[in-house]
């Protein structure tokens, strides 16, 4: 008994390791200056939209390269908006499910279903904004192929940009949004000064002060907001794109862009390709646009006066294959690659999501309240334990909640509240384990000392199972759930590994610590130890301090 004893003589060490650890994670916290934890949007409100992809192939299956795209431009919709904290997310083999905070339905319903916008529209100015990193310069170059085509740079936006060019007062067009405009007076437009002022002053961390209307200017960025640009009207419409793919030419070690028009955009490509090869920079570029945001300006060479004529093109410039196969997706997909119906739409208001909060803290006090009177009831002074182990692994859950809502976008959701409820009784569990084995260790003999170092030695295996029985649940349900589901899962886990923790660092030594104090250690009325309300038939348990012995049951120690 000796030997185990003397195993853990340095508890107090442990404490304060522990404490530490519990301080560090409060200091990051405090750096990031966030204190509470992310709530999902059951809690704060917001509107929840499943899509499910109608045009199947014969086999009853989406193509999944399809509905990952999808996902993706849907994704970039959302974002637009400037609503934080959304989520785009594939759920199955056929469905994406959008879930934005605070917006409305009806709003959330026309942005996710409309067909993407891709168009071709003219550069009349583009240079570095200061809202985005400012990108190297580099140079593009027209490389002529075997088929005619324009080969301007895939990221000509990376060149250095010359000032405005001189204004020729001009209205902005009128017209409502998609009636045409014969393309000879399109490429005759020029930029207003109204319009060239509010490009002079708009930056890519501010909303864009034009609309994405087919017959007026444009002014945005391109995606990673480090050029701004100052678009003409519409040129060419992505849907007379026939087809876009990657390729690497022959006698080429560079991907490329091949593309191909149907017959009136193979016309409109050759008027617009001749207009542009006789311009300077940048407006000899043209931007290809997709919801409202640049995804490539290349620029056409001076040898192409004639035009491009055939239908066919190709984009050259700094490709990777991943970049190239982008941007040939973007060109084939302006709209959905998949068509998806609305399977439900679930609105949660801000005050509804406040309710649910409020009642699932109430019902976590609840729960807290009775395991503490049970602990008091039953196990009397030793309720002090049960607390202060549930103070640390309440610290430690909100620390690591609040953490993880921070660095990985974890949101609380009212399952996950759930998953923290149950944990209660989990940690309530790991604490029944321990002290009962030690009431069985005193009953056979043992001295208290003796009891809480055995006892833990016999009743930690248990624990480890039972909770590692919990965590291999919250494992199996995180992998196969979806949606709010997978909040409970993993909750429930993390504040397994946390019961773990705190029964080791916490519970453990500060049982080693009490037993060595007069109250607890000698068996005192309502300490918990006293031998008859542990079921001991003989004298109450206490330590002699003058000969050092532990007496228990009558048994020398």
């Amino acid at each position: 008994m000796a030997t185990t004893s003397r195993k853990h003589t340095h508890p107090l060490r442990t404490l304060v390791i522990l404490g530490l650890v519990i301080v560090a994670l409060f200091t990051m916290i405090g750096f990031s200056g966030v204190w509470s934890p992310k709530l999902g949007l059951d809690l704060r409100g917001g509107t929840t939209i499943t899509l499910t992809a109608s045009n199947v192939t014969g086999s009853g299956t989406v193509d999944p390269a399809s509905l990952e795209l999808a996902r993706t431009i849907i994704q970039q919709r959302v974002d637009s908006i400037g609503v934080g904290e959304s989520e785009v997310t594939t759920s199955g083999d056929r469905q994406i499910v959008v879930s934005v905070p605070n917006v409305q339905r009806d709003e959330l319903v026309r942005m996710v279903g409309q067909t993407a916008q891709l168009y071709f529209r003219k550069v009349y100015a583009a240079e570095a904004s200061t809202g985005g990193a400012t990108q190297p310069s580099a140079t593009a170059s027209a490389q002529p192929t075997t088929e005619p085509s324009a080969s301007p740079s895939a990221t000509p936006n990376k060149r250095p940009m010359p000032g405005l060019p001189t204004p020729v007062p001009s209205p902005r067009p009128t017209a409502p949004s998609g009636q045409t405009t014969a393309l000879a007076d399109l490429l005759k437009w020029t930029p207003s000064d109204r319009d060239n002022s509010e490009f002079a002053a708009f930056q890519c961390d501010q909303p864009s002060p034009t609309p994405d209307v087919t017959d007026q200017p444009l002014i945005t960025c391109d995606q990673t907001k480090s050029y701004k640009y100052l678009l003409g009207p519409v040129l060419i419409r992505g849907d007379q794109v026939t087809r876009a793919i990657a390729a690497v030419p022959q006698n080429s070690v560079s991907w490329v862009v091949e593309l191909e028009f149907n017959s009136q955009g193979a016309a409109d490509f050759q008027a617009v390709t001749a207009h542009l090869s006789g311009q300077t920079s940048p407006q000899n570029q043209f931007g290809i646009v997709l919801d409202g945001t640049v995804i490539s300006a290349p620029s056409v060479g001076t040898e192409y006066s004639a035009g491009i004529a055939g239908g066919k093109a190709e984009i050259s410039g700094s490709f990777t294959q991943k970049s190239a196969q982008e941007l040939a997706n973007v060109l084939t997909y302006g709209a959905l690659p998949l068509s998806f119906e609305i399977s439900s739409v679930d609105n949660v208001s801000a005050k509804l999501g406040g309710d649910q909060l409020q009642a699932g803290i109430i019902a976590g006090l609840i729960g807290l309240a009775l395991v503490l009177a049970y602990s008091i009831l039953y196990y009397r002074g030793l309720a002090l334990v049960v607390s202060l182990s549930l103070v640390v692994a309440g610290a430690l859950t909100w620390a690591l909640v609040v953490l993880l809502g921070t660095s990985m976008g974890f949101a609380l959701n009212l399952p996950g509240i759930a998953g923290a409820i149950v944990a209660i009784g989990v940690t309530a569990d790991s604490f029944i384990i321990y002290f009962e084995r030690i009431r069985d260790e005193v009953r056979e003999g043992r001295s208290l000392r003796t009891a809480i170092e055995t006892g833990w030695v016999r009743s930690r295996k248990t624990i480890v199972v039972a909770d590692s029985v919990s965590l291999l649940s919250a494992v199996v349900l995180f992998v196969l759930a979806i949606g709010a589901v997978k909040g409970f899962a993993f909750t429930l886990g993390l504040t397994t590994l946390i019961d773990l923790a705190v029964v080791f660092f916490f519970t453990k030594p500060m049982m080693t610590l009490l037993g060595r104090t007069k109250f607890f250690g000698e068996g005192h009325r309502f300490s918990g130890f006293e031998s008859e309300h542990m079921g001991a038939s003989n004298p109450p348990l206490h330590n002699s301090r003058r000969t050092g012995a532990v007496v228990a049951g009558g048994e020398a120690r």
